[in-house]
């Protein structure tokens, strides 16, 4: 979607959320202030999106689902939740222990996959939600209180990890794309920095900057390992973010699994001279955009995930990469396809049949979306990955 598109297409601001937005951008103008005029992006994606009172994920504007911004595969149906639960399953049946989900949304994920581990009698001792939004947490709690008794007294909410790792799985859906990431773009030899600063009628606007010196060595690590330099003019994002974050899930995580699924490409891929513009998009009332300074605060901003680099970490965090493939054919390998045929009625069956052929399709979300496994102390062969191994991608 160009610009032009996202300016005439997305609807109004409602009186409240004018009011907010207006909040959030004099907190921007403080910021950039106190930061000499000039805000690089991963800050201003910090308080836009996370700044208690203001961010778009502590605030409490409806995000998920069809009232929302955007709609992910656990609200869609509760067919993804299913499979999830098919591969938690089975490393539960390896390890023990306990299931940790990050960031949980609504808990349409957790509504689904406890349920299914039950039927499955693979139930965690636990199941842990760490969620830093206390609007979010609200919702999940209330949503989860519908579950029978046996399975709310295995749920706990978490403020931060546990402080002692924990064996069996951690489930991160949607997540590592929403980590605050890093602009640049290149010039010549140049590579400049993308942040924001103020026009001189006070409004946010695009600013470039020489890059500094650590960003520079990424963004060469970047161009080193791809067949084509890029073209004067490229941009395109990086999140530095990554590499601690898996670090951090890594010392977690004793013997089990932790699964990723996002939006997201191999390097090489993801940084082909030809996507010369990037990954970045925001979400807004279920219409997609790539104007991030547009309604601060009010909208999802998010870049697709460099597996290459969740590899490079998992190396680094004594993590295997013992599986990376589409979510069709991580679906397909968790028995999508048998949960729609034991619909009993045909309106049900339908219905998920209509659901599956979303999260499948490649042109909806079967083939944006991947799902990587990163284990330790696993041996066996994950279901979920038995369809197909495109680990030589990356």
């Amino acid at each position: 979607m160009t610009s032009a598109d996202a300016v005439t297409n997305l609807p109004p601001l409602q009186p409240e959320q004018a009011q907010h937005g207006a909040v959030v951008l004099q907190a921007l103008r403080e910021a950039i202030a106190a930061h000499g005029g000039w805000l690089a992006f991963d800050d201003y994606l910090r308080l836009v999106l996370y700044a208690p009172g203001l961010g778009y994920y502590s605030a409490g504007s409806a995000k998920f689902g069809s009232g929302g911004d955007f709609v992910t595969a656990p609200e869609l149906s509760g067919l993804f939740g299913g499979c999830v639960a098919r591969q938690c399953a089975q490393v539960l049946q390896l390890t023990g222990g306990d299931l940790l989900e990050l960031g949980a949304g609504t808990g349409a994920l957790a509504a689904a996959v406890l349920p299914m581990l039950q039927q499955l009698q693979r139930l965690p001792d636990h199941y842990y939600i760490l969620e830093v939004s206390a609007d979010l947490r609200r919702r999940q709690q209330q949503r989860l209180a519908g579950l029978p008794q046996a399975l709310r007294s295995r749920l706990l909410w978490l403020d931060a990890l546990p402080a002692m790792p924990i064996d069996g799985m951690i489930v991160a859906n949607e997540v590592a794309d929403a980590l605050p990431f890093k602009r640049f773009a290149i010039a010549g030899d140049a590579v400049l920095e993308r942040g924001v600063a103020l026009s001189a009628q006070g409004e946010l606007i695009d600013a470039d900057r020489p890059a500094a010196a650590s960003l520079r060595a990424a963004v060469a690590h970047i161009a080193e390992s791809l067949a084509e330099p890029w073209p004067d003019g490229y941009q395109s994002e990086l999140c530095p973010m990554l590499q601690p974050w898996i670090g951090t899930l890594g010392a977690a995580l004793g013997r089990g699994a932790l699964l990723l699924i996002d939006y997201g490409l191999p390097r090489r891929e993801y940084y082909h001279p030809q996507r010369s513009d990037g990954t970045l998009r925001c979400h807004f009332r279920q219409r997609a955009h790539d104007r991030p300074l547009l309604y601060p605060g009010l909208q999802d901003i998010s870049a697709w995930v460099d597996f290459t680099r969740v590899a490079e970490a998992a190396a680094d965090a004594a993590l295997e990469v013992a599986g990376y493939c589409t979510q069709a054919a991580f679906l397909l390998a968790t028995g999508i396809e048998a949960q729609v045929a034991d619909s009993t009625a045909t309106a049900q069956r339908l219905q998920r049949a209509s659901e599956a052929r979303t999260l499948l399709l490649p042109e909806a979300m079967g083939e944006n979306f991947k799902v990587m496994a990163l284990t330790r102390g696993i041996d066996a062969m994950l279901r979920g990955f038995e369809y197909q191994d495109l680990r030589r991608s990356l």
